[in-house]
């Protein structure tokens, strides 16, 4: 079975992916273009995700064996600074951040990948909308640059509409992407405040 979905917010993700895991399936395999592969299984599965940033050949290889000593399954990531997705057989010990210390660091990853996501889509939001991120949101129809799509009528206006939704989504999705990745690093500031005072 195959599901296509984009997400902004790791957290999110992950619950998703192990909404899926408690219906049943096992996930196979994670493309980088939002398409997730599950199998059919009579086991229970769980999934974590963790984001890292660039790390020596080295150091990726004993990061992997950690998890692999405890039972994780690395499904996807690399050592270039990714979100690193881990699988392994539900029995209790589910969680990767077990202690107080790897959950401060875990939230202060979490920090960067997001600030460092709303800043691209911020960016590329700018360029599009000359500065204008509020039309992004707000206009849809500003992402429609067909001359006279809107006046147009019957067949003529949805061969017109359908032909550029694709390329009007790329010009308006990214400020929302913006938007979701700004809320979750505020989510993680808190979260990492939160950990950080309980650490200490």
């Amino acid at each position: 079975m195959k599901k296509l979905r984009l997400f902004a917010n790791l957290l999110k993700e992950e619950k998703w992916l192990n909404d899926r895991l408690a219906e049943g399936f096992a996930c196979e395999k994670i493309s980088s273009f939002g398409s997730y592969t599950f199998r059919q299984s009579n086991r229970k599965m769980v999934i974590r995700l963790d984001y890292q940033d660039y790390m020596s050949a080295e150091k990726f290889g004993e990061y992997k064996m950690t998890y692999s000593d405890f039972g994780w399954t690395h499904l996807k990531g690399s050592r270039w600074g990714s979100i690193q997705y881990w699988q392994k057989n539900a029995d209790g010990r589910d969680e990767i951040f077990s202690d107080a210390g790897s959950q401060v660091a875990y939230y202060k990853r979490l920090i960067k990948y997001s600030l460092m996501t709303a800043c691209l889509f911020y960016i590329y939001t700018m360029i599009m909308f000359k500065g204008n991120i509020f039309v992004a949101l707000f206009d849809i129809k500003a992402s429609y640059l067909t001359n006279g799509l809107w006046e147009m009528e019957g067949s003529k206006f949805w061969l017109g509409f359908l032909f550029e939704t694709p390329f009007a989504m790329l010009r308006f999705l990214p400020a929302w992407i913006c938007t979701v990745a700004c809320i979750m690093f505020l989510y993680s500031y808190i979260q990492y405040n939160k950990k950080k005072n309980n650490y200490i």
